[in-house]
Order: C-alpha cells, then sequence, then structure tokens
C-alpha cells in the first residue's frame, strides 16, 4: 500500500536511538551525524520504491559525506509478515547493494514512530542542530527508473543546501513508497 509522507516540520528535533546495525556495531544518533547535518532514512529491502531507488540513494549518501553529512538507513518493518526484512536479509541487502553508510534495525519499532517514519522510502535531513529541514522526495522518478537524463537530484540538492547554510528547501515534494509494516497488537 503506497503512502505519503508529510510536510516537513522544520526544526522538529531528531531523537537519539540505539540501534544494531548490520555490521555488528551499535549507533547512536551521535555516531551517525556529520558536522553539517544528518540524513535518516527509513528504507526496508522489500518495497518497490526502495529497490528502484536503492542504487541513486546509495549514490547520493556517498556524495553527501564529503560535505559533511552523515548518512544512516533505518529498517522498522515487522519480519513477522514480511520475512524478507528480517535482519538477515538486512545484511544481504546491504552488500548486494554497498551500502556505504549504516543500515540500522529497528526490532521494536519505537524509533519509527518517535520519528512518525510514514513510508520506505521516508527521508528525515536534518542541519547540524539536529533540526528537521528536509521530508522530501529522493526525486521525481519515485519507483521508476530516471528516464530522461538531467533529472534533478532532490534529496541531494536539498541537503548540500542543508551542509552549506544550516536551512532546507521551503519547497519540498513529499516522498511516497510503502507504508511501514507495523507489528500486529495482540
Amino acid at each position: 500500500m503506497a503512502a505519503t509522507t508529510p510536510v516537513c516540520d522544520f526544526g522538529w528535533q531528531a531523537r537519539d536511538f540505539s540501534l544494531p546495525g548490520v555490521d555488528g556495531k551499535t549507533y547512536r544518533l551521535e555516531d551517525v551525524s556529520g558536522p553539517k547535518g544528518t540524513l535518516l532514512m527509513f528504507i526496508c529491502n522489500h518495497c518497490p520504491y526502495v529497490q528502484s531507488a536503492i542504487d541513486r540513494i546509495a549514490r547520493d549518501a556517498a556524495a553527501l559525506r564529503p560535505l559533511g553529512i552523515g548518512v544512516a538507513a533505518i529498517n522498522s518493518n515487522d519480519p513477522a509478515t514480511y520475512p524478507e526484512d528480517s535482519f538477515e536479509n538486512m545484511q544481504v541487502f546491504a552488500r548486494r547493494h554497498g551500502l556505504v553508510f549504516p543500515y540500522l534495525y529497528d526490532e521494536s519499532q519505537d524509533v519509527a514512530r518517535v520519528y512518525g517514519a510514514v513510508c520506505t522510502p521516508d527521508f528525515f535531513g536534518f542541519n547540524a542542530k539536529h533540526e528537521l529541514q528536509y521530508r522530501g522526495r529522493i526525486d521525481e522518478a519515485g519507483r521508476n527508473p530516471p528516464t530522461r537524463p538531467g533529472l534533478k537530484r532532490e534529496l541531494y540538492e536539498a541537503m548540500r543546501q542543508v551542509a552549506a547554510t544550516g536551512a532546507g528547501p521551503r519547497d519540498q515534494v513529499a516522498s511516497i513508497g510503502c507504508s511501514i509494516k507495523w507489528r500486529q497488537v495482540a
């Protein structure tokens, strides 16, 4: 089921977390933050929106690092209903796509709840003070392959602006993707 993120709540303060990564380390917000800002992405392995954009996500994450933006991805989906989103499959996914940023597992789904994550992918771009400045899409291609040359890299450009000025663009287009797969409450 496709879901759309809400508009950016400029200034909303990032919340700390402690989550295991596919590399065997545990990460907190301070561990993934960059000196100029932080990009947290809620993704998963099975979503067709993520699958179609993962190469662009990895490209943009790598390009943001030299600008001082720290990057991490978080999977909050329930693997009981979506086994392809299990921690073990996250490790395979990260290797297969050569992810150069921490890929974290939110088993309790508490981080997704506190951030108000809605879909995969859901992008949260923060400035150096951990104030939300971007909650938009990666680009206009969505789950389609980018077909025209020069497709605007909205996420990259927004985070480049955050790195340079501390503020994100006022005009943002919401991300769309598969809804977070929440655990069934007994």
